[in-house]
């Protein structure tokens, strides 16, 4: 072993570079001109499974993305291995800009908002009418989200040999929302199916709903091909089913129809601490121009709010503004309530 000396030469001194000086940085990013276009059809653990013309291809997310992640209906170009072969890996290096997005919170104090699902055309709240019992408060929340993130919602009601639909559908006639009805007997028969088709077809539509309201039971009908374990319990006491569906995912739907289905886990809650008021009166746009005479950051449930007295002079119809009211005041209330 050689000892060195207090007097020793420089050039017999031997020392490592340090790693800065064997990466130099750079702020030129590649452009990846020649990428190719996919659809994200679900994200777990940092790994993406999307959809490039015909293949399903495995791909993570480029460093250079930096904290922008993408989720289920993004569509992103990819660059890499893009075969789609086992043990293969592409690389996503953009996301499209969204269309939509719906987006939730764990609950109403959470200040970080969760983007579930992007690019969709309209939300589907399934929910149960009887066998869980109907929660309005939770679709309340759901038709916010809808609103907010620019999807257009659509009410899909299961087990109507259980329970009538007429007193639900009462809460929300006033909103000129479609709805699709439905009994275990018609999803057997296909009957059923095809109503919920026609409000489908030509559509990137997300599923959502508690636990036990058979809304994945409804997507591995209307994608038989893509079968997934159904809720095979419901707690009497709670009337929650066990989480089946853990992450997102995209089916196209089967047969001849032009339509994408997004299923999504059961929710056990949906908070709207991301929500802004003022996004929620796009979606009624009878309402919209009274709002011209609001005060600044108008709630539109105060006393100063112009839409009472551009209602009262008949510009709109006082059930609108009520419905309207009411979903606003969901970001106070808890779902139980």
């Amino acid at each position: 072993m050689r000892r060195y000396g207090k007097h020793t030469d420089e050039d017999d001194i031997r020392t490592r570079p340090g790693r800065r000086n064997t990466r130099p940085r750079t702020n030129i990013r590649p452009k990846h001109e020649d990428a190719a276009e996919g659809l994200v059809l679900t994200v777990d653990r940092g790994r993406l499974t999307c959809l490039v013309e015909d293949r399903v291809v495995l791909a993570m997310k480029a460093r250079e993305l930096g904290r922008k992640a993408a989720v289920v209906g993004d569509r992103v170009a990819l660059v890499g291995d893009l075969t789609g072969k086992k043990d293969t890996l592409a690389r996503i290096v953009r996301i499209a800009e969204r269309t939509s997005v719906l987006r939730r919170t764990a609950d109403d104090d959470d200040p970080f908002e969760r983007v579930v699902v992007a690019n969709a055309d309209q939300l589907a709240v399934v929910t149960a009418l009887a066998d869980p019992e109907p929660r309005p408060r939770l679709i309340d929340r759901c038709l916010v989200a809808a609103y907010d993130g620019g999807l257009d919602p659509l009410l899909v009601l299961t087990k109507s040999d259980l329970a009538p639909p007429e007193k639900l559908l009462e809460l929300y006639g006033d909103l000129d929302i479609p709805y699709v009805v439905t009994s275990r007997a018609e999803l057997e028969s296909g009957v059923a199916l095809a109503r919920v088709r026609e409000q489908l077809d030509g559509k990137i539509t997300a599923f959502v709903g508690h636990s036990g309201v058979g809304k994945t039971t409804l997507v591995n009908a209307l994608v038989p091909e893509e079968r997934r374990r159904t809720t095979g319990h419901v707690n009497a006491v709670t009337g929650r089913g066990r989480h089946t569906t853990t992450s997102a995912l995209a089916l196209p739907l089967s047969g001849d129809d032009d339509g994408w289905v997004i299923d999504t886990p059961g929710l056990r809650s949906f908070g709207l601490n991301h929500v802004d008021p003022s996004r929620v009166i796009h979606a009624f746009p009878d309402l919209e121009p009274g709002t011209e005479g609001c005060p600044r950051a108008c709630s539109h449930d105060e006393p100063d709010c112009a839409l009472d007295a551009w209602v009262a002079e008949g510009h709109a119809d006082p059930a609108r503004l009520y419905s309207l009211r009411r979903l606003l005041a969901t970001r106070e209330r808890k779902e139980g309530d």
